[in-house]
Parts: C-alpha cells; sequence; structure tokens
C-alpha cells in the first residue's frame, strides 16, 4: 500500500487562498488505513476549510483512488453537480490519486493534501514499514524473502558490510542488520547455501522512469 501523511495545514491553506469553493475526494483503501483521507479525515477537512469561510460543494470517497475508470464513473455519476460548483478539487489520497483526479478534470485545478512516502506494509493499525524499493527486478527469491536493497541503509547485494554489531545496522541501532536478519532466515529455512552466491550488480535499467505496463499486450505476445 501507498503511505501517506498529511501536508502542513498552513501551507496547504495558502496554496489554496484564491479559491472558496471545494470538493473533496478521499480513498477508501490505502489513505484510509494511513488515516489521511477516508470520512473521518475528510469531514475534518471539511470543517476546517468552513472555518476558514470556504464552502465545501460534496465530498466523496473513491473506492480506489488511482483507478481513473472507476473513480471517473463513480463521480460522474453521483457527484457531477458538486464538483462543477466547486472551484477547486482537493483530493486527500496519494500522487497517483490526484494525477487520476487532474486526468479527469482538465479545467480545474487539483490540490493535493497529503505528501506520499512510501510502499509499505502495515504491521498493526497505522504502524507502516517500508519493506520494497519497487526496483523492478526482485531479489527476493535468493534472499530469503528479505529485501536488502530495502532494508538495508547501503543497499547491499552482497552483505553483510562491516559495520554491523551485534545484529545492528551501523546507520542505526534501532536498525536490525538485514543481512543478518537475510542469514537467520536462510537458515530457518535450510538454505544457507545461498548466502555463498554473489549477485551481480543490479540492473536499474528495470526502474527506468516514468513505467508503463500494458498486462493484456504482454500477455498476447507470451501466447505467440
Amino acid at each position: 500500500m501507498i503511505i501517506t501523511q498529511k501536508r502542513d495545514r498552513k501551507q496547504l491553506l495558502e496554496n489554496i487562498r484564491d479559491y472558496n469553493s471545494f470538493f473533496l475526494i478521499g480513498c477508501s483503501e490505502c489513505s484510509t488505513l494511513c488515516g489521511t483521507g477516508g470520512e473521518p479525515e475528510l469531514k475534518e477537512m471539511k470543517e476546517l476549510l468552513e472555518s476558514e469561510g470556504k464552502k465545501v460543494t460534496g465530498t466523496f470517497v473513491a473506492k480506489t483512488g488511482c483507478q481513473v475508470l472507476g473513480t471517473k464513473v463513480e463521480l460522474k455519476k453521483n457527484f457531477k453537480s458538486e464538483v462543477d460548483d466547486a472551484e477547486c478539487i482537493l483530493v486527500m489520497s496519494c500522487g497517483a490519486g490526484t494525477q487520476s483526479v487532474v486526468e479527469l478534470f482538465k479545467d480545474k485545478p487539483v490540490y493535493p493534501t497529503n505528501d506520499s512516502l512510501f510502499l509499505g506494509n502495515m504491521t498493526r493499525m497505522q504502524f507502516f514499514d517500508e519493506r520494497c524499493s519497487l526496483c523492478g527486478d526482485c531479489i527476493l527469491d535468493r534472499t530469503g524473502g528479505i529485501c536488502p536493497v530495502t532494508a538495508c541503509p547501503k543497499g547491499l547485494l552482497n552483505g553483510p558490510c562491516g559495520g554491523t554489531n551485534e545484529g545492528k545496522c551501523e546507520v542505526s541501532a534501532d536498525i536490525e542488520c538485514a543481512w543478518v536478519r537475510i542469514y537467520n532466515r536462510l537458515k530457518q529455512i535450510d538454505r544457507l547455501d545461498d548466502m555463498k552466491k554473489i549477485s551481480d550488480p543490479k540492473n536499474w535499467s528495470a526502474h527506468k522512469k516514468p513505467m508503463n505496463l500494458n498486462v493484456r499486450e504482454k500477455a498476447s505476445s507470451e501466447k505467440k
């Protein structure tokens, strides 16, 4: 899931000072779980704007904010007049959700209310860990399912480094050494020989920007 946090509200109000009416869009998935774009947060934002003398024409929590077509259908079907009445749209989801709305409403200014931080796992309610760097060249099959590119502050593919101390990272004693974790995991599943394999330099070209993927086209070509 995409982990987001609320942007500074004073800065947000400064950014939107030229507009008087707003439509608010949240997301029922990632930002709801992060506490940045669910029903309570939309209500909070509505109250904040109204306390500043602004008008909120409507609010909407999208099923999946980054799903462009689905969000378009939901908005056009149920909130067309409310969106039309707004001078500006505030998107309370991730950057992808914000850009979905930009694509749908090219004639209206769209502002994000959140900062998108990382792809993370929720370990318990509103506690998140980054475990994947979206590198496009996964090596989890060789490291016991623990990613050193993300879990190691140095991103070492062949570790550990000389700075590890009693299983902790030299960058911070709060961080477990990724390669000690990998060693323990491989030992647990009887795959320690995998530690002897040297990984080649990472293929960072697999993470070129901007990326896109047509799954249907790829599947069709693989059948030929």
